[in-house]
């Protein structure tokens, strides 16, 4: 059946919810009637405020809440309005919910989830439109998924309210309102599995996050000029699946990473580093990596436009790679400006 991104999220809520009653969901503004951007609607008329509980406006202590009813047998579904405020929670979800079972043998897990929404576009600003997921994928034990479809949002929280280490959920509200097929019984997405969502020869094109669809358009664009790209949606950052990505690099001899983040020690780099280390003698360029500038993010929407890259920065990319020279002006990007008021 035809759902949107976020109605996805909310059935993967509401379904988990139904079908385990130690998953509940925690937060501050879950109960506000707008509900998340529409992602949580119905379900504190559902279940009531015993499992749709409204938290203190203290992320740390929120995690901390969930940390601690994670390791007594509940499943919480922690929310937040901005990846950015996942930055006052480090030190529960990496020195505690990460650690807590490979210190203790395993004995006890802390099976939790951490939604995280982007907040970019409307000049939210530099402590507003934050991705971070390098951040949260860079330790041990602590998984890290950033869906991209409708059909993904779904199953890979559900995947994530199954699983007994903790996941961090990194959702871009852009994608809220894209529309796909989403099946409407119970399933999962595996963790741990990239996607091959266009088949190609002489390029492969890695996405991450809202990079995905700027791929994707990159490739019909290269696609004019002779050049065939393969497209891989990561999906998981971590544990990340570098078998796809090398399988398909070892076809194409050509690599291009983006992603909706800064370069310096981002998921990009880890990307190329995996390739090099293991097929570096098939490689026919030098990979490249399509990223943030190494500065904070802009409010102003006249510098945001020329900020964030997009589809003509990896199709020019791409044509380098391939050692083409034809003009890449005409390619547009598919990213629209988003409207507040937050």
């Amino acid at each position: 059946m035809k759902m949107k991104f976020r109605e996805a999220v909310r059935d993967a809520t509401l379904l988990a919810m139904d079908r385990d009653p130690s998953v509940f969901l925690i937060g501050v503004g879950i109960i506000d009637p707008r509900a998340v951007w529409g992602t949580l609607s119905g379900a504190l008329e559902k279940y009531g405020p015993e499992r749709v509980v409204e938290g203190p406006l203290s992320e740390n202590a929120l995690t901390g809440m969930c940390v601690g009813a994670a390791t007594m047998g509940m499943r919480p579904l922690l929310v937040h309005h901005r990846v950015d405020f996942l930055l006052l929670t480090m030190d529960q979800i990496i020195n505690h919910a990460a650690k807590w079972a490979p210190m203790f043998g395993r004995q006890q897990t802390v099976p939790m989830v951490v939604r995280g929404v982007v907040g970019r576009g409307w000049g939210n600003g530099p402590q507003h439109t934050q991705s971070h997921h390098a951040l949260f994928s860079h330790a041990p034990h602590l998984k890290c998924v950033v869906p991209t479809t409708p059909k993904d949002a779904k199953g890979l929280l559900l995947a994530a309210l199954q699983d007994d280490e903790p996941v961090i959920y990194i959702e871009h509200r852009w994608f809220h309102e894209d529309e796909g097929e989403v099946p409407s019984e119970f399933y999962t997405t595996p963790l741990g599995q990239a996607a091959v969502v266009r088949t190609g020869r002489d390029v492969t094109l890695v996405g991450v996050g809202p990079m995905v669809a700027e791929s994707l358009k990159a490739a019909q664009s290269l696609e004019q000029e002779g050049i065939s790209a393969e497209v891989i949606d990561v999906r998981t950052l971590h544990p990340l699946d570098s078998a796809t990505i090398i399988k398909s690099v070892a076809k194409t001899g050509r690599l291009v990473v983006s992603d909706s983040d800064w370069r310096p020690c981002g998921i990009a780099s880890e990307v190329v580093a995996r390739v090099a280390e293991e097929i570096l003698d098939s490689l026919k360029a030098r990979p490249v990596r399509v990223t943030w500038p190494d500065s904070a993010v802009p409010s102003s929407q006249a510098i945001e436009s020329v900020f964030y890259p997009g589809a003509k920065d990896i199709h020019a990319a791409a044509v380098t790679a391939c050692d083409k020279t034809r003009a890449t002006g005409s390619v547009e990007s598919t990213v629209k400006p988003f409207e507040g008021p937050f």
